[in-house]
């Protein structure tokens, strides 16, 4: 039997959702007033607001039904990780698409990125709300290391929308440092799917020693790539002239999302070593 929770609508987080909802309808809406585009990052902007317009919507409809509670899903940590992936999607839409489409007298296209800048703020703050304190009680998901993880797999999909197979066949180097992003990626997003699905379980290992074992891993592989990718990307290869978004401006791209993604492992590895081995259980 479906019963309709009004209070899920009228909270903070359903507020917040509720804002979400209506700007990214309106940040698509302007874009596609705009005019199309046959470009990839035209195509990736659209398809953010789009998404994120639409799963937001799903949680409020479910969470409205209270169909939420009969799904076979850790249902907080999958509000919180899509919270944490929006957040980052319209964040990355904010930026690219003024930077290629938008001009001083594109008005519907500044209004779609003014509009897309405060729907960015919207799901940040919904990640605040979510995130699990200090002390509670929650999803793997809701805690610092379970927001990296969603980060860590966001800047890997940033990476591999960057690459082109013409560019890393050249030298050995540049194919392991694609290895590591495959590697890394794959199994953050095992980690986030076996949270969201209630399988963790099935770790033969206590979760947080493998989840240390495997930052620390991470971070040593990281560390070559941050080496190696720039090292042969660029060697004898400078800048074309004339080069205006070309894919040059890819390997750039490349290079500063490794530094990123090592940075952001970095912090992972401190702050799961820190709760494995320093803090004691109360």
């Amino acid at each position: 039997m479906v019963t309709l929770d009004v209070r899920s609508l009228t909270v903070p987080v359903g507020i917040v959702r509720v804002l979400e909802v209506v700007l990214s309808c309106i940040s698509f809406s302007l874009a596609a007033a705009q005019g199309n585009s046959s470009s990839s990052y035209w195509a990736w902007s659209m398809f953010t607001w789009c998404f994120c317009f639409v799963v937001t919507l799903l949680v409020l409809v479910l969470e409205f039904t209270s169909l939420h509670s009969k799904m076979p899903i850790s249902w907080d940590d999958f509000t919180t990780a899509f919270a944490m992936l929006a957040t980052l999607m319209v964040l990355a839409a904010s930026i690219i698409y003024p930077t290629f489409f938008a001009c001083p007298n594109c008005s519907k296209a500044i209004g779609a990125t003014a509009i897309s800048c405060l729907c960015f703020i919207m799901y940040a703050v919904e990640v605040g709300l979510t995130r699990a304190r200090p002390g509670e009680i929650s999803g793997f998901l809701s805690t610092v290391p379970g927001l990296m993880k969603v980060l860590e797999a966001f800047v890997a999909c940033i990476i591999f929308i960057c690459l082109s197979p013409d560019q890393y066949n050249r030298y050995a180097g540049l194919q392991w440092c694609v290895a590591v992003y495959c590697l890394c990626f794959i199994f953050a997003l095992i980690i986030i799917l076996f949270t969201i699905c209630r399988l963790l379980s099935l770790f033969p290992f206590p979760f947080d020693k493998v989840l240390t074992c495997y930052n620390v891993l991470a971070v040593l592989m990281y560390m070559t790539a941050v080496v190696i990718w720039p090292l042969y990307s660029f060697k004898n290869n400078p800048r074309p002239a004339g080069c205006q978004h070309c894919p040059w401006d890819s390997l750039v791209v490349v290079s500063f999302m490794t530094c990123i993604n090592l940075i952001v492992y970095i912090v992972d590895t401190a702050y799961s070593v820190r709760l494995v081995f320093f803090v004691t259980p109360s």
